[in-house]
């Protein structure tokens, strides 16, 4: 197979994979729980950003009720963030979806 180089194919979808993480780096979703009153920002490499309480929400006699809000705020924020990162990588990858679960060192 002539000019066919899975070596250098390789060391190229390794390269455009890190412009693809760097460029998820500075790119944010945000994600709200409890009607807007917690609110989680993350950025493409799956890193919290910022959390957002709104003080109404904060009752001391109902602590548990603000963690909830809080970690499913988080929880969706990283979901989002996730989505957004197989989205780029599947771009990356011509349009192949990598199977759910996939763990490669270094992509997520």
């Amino acid at each position: 197979m002539k000019g066919f180089n899975p070596l250098q194919q390789l060391k190229n979808f390794q390269k455009r994979l890190a412009e693809v993480q760097e460029e998820l780096s500075h790119r944010t979703v945000e994600a709200s729980a409890g009607g807007g009153m917690v609110t989680a920002v993350a950025n493409g490499r799956q890193e919290i950003l910022k959390i957002t309480i709104d003080p109404q929400v904060v009752d001391p006699n109902d602590v548990d009720m603000l963690e909830d809000l809080v970690t499913a705020a988080v929880n969706e924020a990283l979901k989002r963030s996730q989505q957004m990162m197989a989205e780029e990588v599947g771009k990356l990858a011509g349009g192949v979806q990598l199977p759910p679960g996939l763990n490669i060192p270094g992509l997520f």
